[in-house]
């Protein structure tokens, strides 16, 4: 905004008003004058024109021209200055006569068609005034004048020249004026500037002096009016000033000598924080190799506690320990998750941790938690329910494995702190938005509940209830924590409601989205159509909600707390066992008879802890034998006649017999792991070295030339590392891939190891499916991959080149082949329109890609494509932190690059299909 200064204020504010109204009052006056001149002109016309109009009468009446001439040329010539012609007509608008000679008659006269004047008419032209009046006939009659019609009439035509040039003269005369005005106005302005500025000059050089530290100048002289007042207030202000200055002088003395020795105070401080520093940096590397230590030590024995529990599942054997086995894996993979919890803490706690986005069913999820939980409540007689609105859909993306892992760690504190009665599992459709649910999670114990004196620290980190339940109950109280970070994480809340032996109830929100892709063989209704079922339960809220659960199937359903004597026919009897009090097995054959009377299928669902009944059930004449909590998928599969049998089952995995003519060489120094891996090796290639430490591998690489190492990492003597460079050194092994196999899972790690020369990363425990994607990737040629024993490029991560894993779709397929080809069809069919979006946005940048790329995404999820799946979750997260279509464009090429590979390699699995 442009500041005007003082001087051009006083000018603007005086003359400005002066030149407004002189502007305003001569162009009034000049206007009003320029219309009197006008008038003054026709009134002198009329007084002209009207006399002849009178005096020509006779003329024209008796046709006497000159008479007429006569006339009006007299009075031409007497108002010459004013008149430029006289001339008159006839009746019939002829011309009679005129007082001289006129270029355009036509003028004078009235335009053809118009009839003749009445009166005085008077038009104004652009330099002249035209007057024109009737010539009427006069007779008398009975003394008395008559006006008859017009029988001819006379036009004048005066000049306006003279009245233009009086007009401009009075315009000359206003502007005088004007001008006049304004130096009067401009002379007051310069005497009212004389008065006011300097004065104000001065006193603006007289504050710049006391600015810059003159405090003695003052202002003398006497000023006008308020501006000696203003003097006397500067004067003051500047004394004020000197005397303030003396005492700030002072003071400033004083807190230099004080702030001197603060500085010196500081100093000390300083060295004693960077000493603090040095301590929380080596406090801080000590917590990392803690960390890792313990990551590798915990690892290590649970890679063979699974890998040969897997290993065990490959062979034959009896439904109850296959299960057995199952919940051993389970928990294993369990206590795997936890111990990936704690290494990730620090993640939770900076907000870096990130969570998958993929399809997964919803139940089967919720129902593999309550298996793997049903154990510890079963042991201390807890009955532990689920219930599933049945608004929810059968398909969600989502995390799964967190979600199951908040509802293990508060279900897992439910059943800790509650020692009689039930812990229920609800989940509620709050809100439906499209293809987005809010659910809400509900899980009720009825333990020793917690008081308010309590309730503040549970989501404290380290910190459980109090000291006495820490002693009774254990655990770290990192389980809320992480919970409430993971929920918080996940876009819910969480929250709880609890009264001191009254039990608590926890419950946590979050956002899901429908999905309809196919994740699991859908339950076939139609096949229970006129069955019948009679559910025996004798828990009164059990027996609700297995109700509830069975209740949209269409079947009838009665439901008792215990077995009646005699019923009607039913088709099949599920009796449910408490958990508190367990009959003998003798009891239970007898009631499974006396269910048999009026029943066709005798179903028994036992506590996880009495499975070891089913045997002698199940050669009893029972159907079938199922754990609890019931899974309602389980169930309707006996139903429809998938019954179980006494004979051992089938090994669970197909044993691998066309083996690989590979040579493999397995580095590990903990005996355990070492078998557990040259057992998985055998399954698959043809010659397996062992051995225990660095040393013994580099002995074996300088004799023995092998297709691919894995290499354990740490090992006493000599470390994998070092073996690995000490191998690349060796004429047979300088190009074999070496692979780390290690139990470090701390951040950083796979690049640390890949930077000092291993060409890939597997961690323990070992998947199996990974393992084979590991030797397919560098034993095999494919396209894009050099040789076997040639440098390659290091994968982004494990499998990740392979553009279809046929395995992982199978493992991610349940093991159902056809299941696997219709995903990967679906996903194939999903193609079309991927491209075309991204080669919209690729041309328009403002195309939005998070959809698509978002439904990519969950498609390839369960389609066995690791590549193309990694690529989306890089895009997609690159696109939720507001990335440009400019800068993903790389990543785009690439994602349409892989959409290629996998069209052109889709026909091998589909059977030329697609």
């Amino acid at each position: 905004m442009t500041k005007y200064g003082l001087r051009a204020r006083v000018i603007t504010l005086t003359l400005a008003p002066t030149l407004i109204i002189g502007i305003l009052l001569s162009a009034y006056f000049i206007k009003n004058r320029y219309q009197e001149l006008e008038q003054q002109l026709a009134v002198a016309g009329q007084a002209i024109i009207e006399p002849l109009a009178i005096a020509s009468e006779i003329g024209l009446a008796n046709e006497s021209r000159e008479n007429v001439r006569r006339l009006i040329g007299h009075t031409h010539r007497q108002h010459s200055e004013y008149i430029r012609s006289i001339a008159v007509f006839s009746s019939q608008n002829d011309l009679f006569v005129t007082s001289n000679y006129h270029r355009n008659l036509d003028l004078l006269a009235v335009p053809r068609g118009q009839p003749l004047p009445e009166r005085l008419e008077v038009i104004h032209l652009k330099d002249a005034l035209l007057l024109r009046a009737p010539i009427r006939a006069i007779a008398g009659f009975n003394n008395a004048l008559v006006e008859e019609q017009p029988i001819g009439y006379i036009t004048m035509e005066m000049d306006l020249s003279t009245v233009k040039l009086k007009q401009y003269q009075e315009i000359i005369s206003a502007g005088v004026v004007l001008i006049l005005g304004l130096i009067l106005s401009c002379f007051f302005a310069y005497r009212l500037l004389q008065d006011v500025e300097m004065p104000i000059k001065q006193m603006i050089s007289m504050i710049d002096r006391i600015r810059r530290g003159h405090l003695d100048v003052r202002i003398e002289g006497k000023l006008l009016g308020e501006l000696d007042t203003l003097k006397n207030g500067i004067n003051a202000m500047a004394i004020s000033l000197s005397e303030y200055h003396l005492e700030m002088q002072q003071s400033i003395d004083q807190a230099t000598s004080d702030l001197r020795e603060t500085l010196e105070q500081l100093e000390i401080q300083n060295v004693e924080l960077d000493i603090a520093k040095k301590n929380a940096q080596e406090a801080a590397r000590v917590k990392s190799e803690f960390l890792a230590n313990m990551s590798h030590e915990l690892r290590t024995p649970l890679n063979g506690v699974i890998g040969f529990t897997r290993q065990m599942l490959k062979t034959q054997l009896s439904s109850s320990q296959q299960d057995y086995l199952q919940t051993i894996e389970k928990s294993a993979n369990n206590l795997l998750t936890i111990i990936n919890d704690i290494l990730d803490f620090s993640k939770l706690e900076a907000g870096k941790l990130l969570l998958e986005n993929i399809p997964f069913d919803f139940e089967d999820s919720l129902d593999e938690v309550m298996r793997l939980l049903a154990p510890m409540a079963h042991e201390k007689g807890l009955e532990l329910n689920l219930r599933i609105d049945p608004r929810i859909p059968a398909g969600v993306i989502g995390d799964p494995l967190r979600i199951q892992q908040v509802l293990t760690n508060l279900i897992g504190n439910a059943t800790k702190f509650t020692e009689r009665g039930h812990i229920s599992v609800s989940v509620e459709l709050k809100q439906q938005r499209d293809e987005r649910l809010e659910l809400q999670f509900v899980i009720r114990d009825t333990g020793i509940g917690i008081s308010e004196r309590q309730q503040s620290q549970l989501f404290q980190a380290f910190r459980q209830a109090d000291a006495s339940i820490s002693r009774r109950y254990g655990g770290t109280g990192l389980g809320l924590v992480i919970t409430q970070k993971l929920v918080q994480q996940m876009g819910g809340d969480i929250g709880f409601s609890s009264r001191l032996h009254q039990g608590s109830t926890f419950w946590f929100t979050m956002s899901l989205i429908q999905t309809d892709l196919p994740l699991v063989h859908p339950i076939d209704a139609e096949a229970l159509q006129g069955q019948s079922l009679m559910l025996i339960e004798p828990d009164h809220e059990s027996r609700l909600m297995m109700r509830e659960r069975l209740a949209h199937f269409d079947m009838a359903l009665s439901d008792y707390a215990e077995l009646p004597e005699t019923s009607d026919r039913v088709s099949s009897a599920l009796i449910c066992v408490d958990a508190v009090d367990v009959p003998e097995s003798d009891a239970l054959i007898a009631m499974a008879k006396q269910a048999e009377t009026f029943s066709d299928r005798v179903i028994f669902c036992l506590p996880t802890t009495e499975l070891a009944l089913s045997e002698a059930l199940l050669t009893s004449g029972v159907a079938a034998c199922l754990a609890k909590p019931l899974s309602v998928r389980k169930l309707i599969e006996q139903l429809q006649g998938e019954q179980q049998s006494l004979a051992l089952l089938p090994p669970a995995v197909e044993v691998h017999t066309d083996k690989a003519p590979l040579t493999v060489m397995a580095v590990d120094d903990n005996p355990a792991n070492l078998k557990l891996i040259t057992a998985l090796l055998k399954e698959r290639v043809t010659n397996v070295f062992t051995a225990s430490d660095g040393k013994a591998a580099l002995a074996c690489a300088q004799k023995q030339r092998f297709d691919l190492i894995l290499m354990d990492i740490q090992m006493p003597e000599m470390d994998g590392v070092t073996a690995c460079q000490e191998i690349r050194k060796t004429p047979l092994n300088q190009h074999t891939p070496v692979v780390a196999v290690t139990a470090h899972a701390m951040t950083g790690e796979r690049e640390r190891l890949l930077n000092e020369g291993m060409d890939d990363y597997l961690t323990k425990p070992i998947e199996e499916h990974i393992l084979e994607q590991v030797l397919h990737h560098w034993t095999h040629p494919h396209s894009g991959q050099t040789q076997p024993n040639s440098p390659l490029i290091t994968p982004n991560k494990l499998g990740e080149t392979l553009n279809i894993d046929w395995s992982l779709a199978m493992k991610q397929a349940a093991g159902k082949e056809d299941l696997a080809r219709d995903m990967l069809q679906m996903l194939v069919r999903s193609f079309d329109e991927v491209e075309e979006k991204v080669n919209l946005a690729l041309e328009d940048s403002k195309v939005d890609l998070s959809a698509v790329i978002h439904k990519l995404h969950g498609s390839c999820a369960y389609s066995g494509v690791p590549r193309l799946k990694n690529l989306c979750h890089e895009l997609e997260t690159q696109l939720k932190k507001g990335a440009t279509v400019e800068d993903i464009e790389p990543e785009l090429f690439e994602l349409l690059d892989e959409i290629q590979n996998i069209r052109e390699q889709s026909p091998h699995y589909l059977d030329e299909t697609v």
